[in-house]
């Protein structure tokens, strides 16, 4: 079986964070680890308290999943500080991790900063050029690129500028700025637009999660990038047309709607 790691937080209501990460793993074929970065108190309706772990305890859980059942992809998440991303960045270079898909959690779609400036200078210089593959939003890919994002032709420009600055795959997601539910994967200046299913479901919490740890899992078996996010995507409409309804908010997706078995 192969293996795959989320470096991520923990979303106590299990919709979002690790949570998701190591459902969709488990749904899409592959053992999933996890390496927590912070432990947050929320729900559908939001957060409530975050309280993050230090970076020699985030290094021994490294170590720890390296050392003896090394993955074969890493997934990394919500990482808050930037001591966290240097030592995230430091053990991933320390053991030659491969299959890297980073998802830049610094912008909600609402355009709301979720990390400080520091820490989004961290990730640019030091783990977006470790990645295989970057997932941006709207809003995180005009932060990276210093350009706005109003059209498909924009969404181009801006994920071309990404892949080029940081030599990796970007999947920029599209969003109701732009289309509802397309998405631009462009690598090594090929452009590659993936379109995605229509679906009514105001559950959409853990969306951006749960699509980056597909692919790394997809990577992890071997797919090539391509085709990664094709079956990543299926994946996750698929988890959305289930039209689970749970929590008084934003819920989350039946991660599970495609596993069938005795138990």
């Amino acid at each position: 079986m192969k293996t795959a790691l989320t470096i991520a937080g923990s979303d106590s209501s299990g919709g979002a964070g690790i949570q998701a990460d190591l459902k969709t793993m488990l749904a899409n074929g592959v053992y999933g680890m996890s390496a927590i970065t912070a432990l947050t108190a929320q729900n559908t309706t939001g957060v409530t308290d975050i309280m993050e772990v230090t970076p020699e305890f985030l290094q021994k859980q490294l170590d720890a999943v390296f050392t003896d059942i090394r993955p074969d992809a890493v997934k990394t998440g919500m990482v808050a500080s930037g001591k966290l991303i240097r030592m995230i960045a430091d053990r991933l270079t320390f053991y030659r991790a491969q299959n890297i898909v980073v998802d830049p959690v610094m912008v909600s779609t609402s355009g709301a900063k979720l990390i400080g400036e520091d820490a989004i200078e961290v990730l640019k210089a030091e783990l977006f050029p470790l990645a295989a593959l970057l997932t941006p939003n709207i809003p995180e890919a005009e932060v990276l690129s210093g350009c706005p994002i109003r059209s498909e032709k924009e969404m181009e420009e801006a994920a071309t500028i990404i892949s080029e600055t940081y030599d990796c795959g970007v999947l920029l997601k599209g969003g109701h700025r732009v289309n509802d539910a397309n998405d631009l994967l462009v690598k090594d200046t090929a452009v590659k637009w993936f379109a995605g299913r229509r679906i009514s479901n105001p559950n959409t919490h853990g969306t951006g999660c749960t699509l980056s740890s597909a692919i790394a899992s997809n990577l992890a078996k071997g797919m090539a990038l391509e085709q990664a996010v094709d079956h990543a995507k299926r994946y996750i409409s698929g988890a959305l047309a289930a039209g689970l309804d749970l929590g008084k908010g934003s819920g989350p997706m039946d991660h599970g709607f495609a596993v069938r078995g005795e138990y």
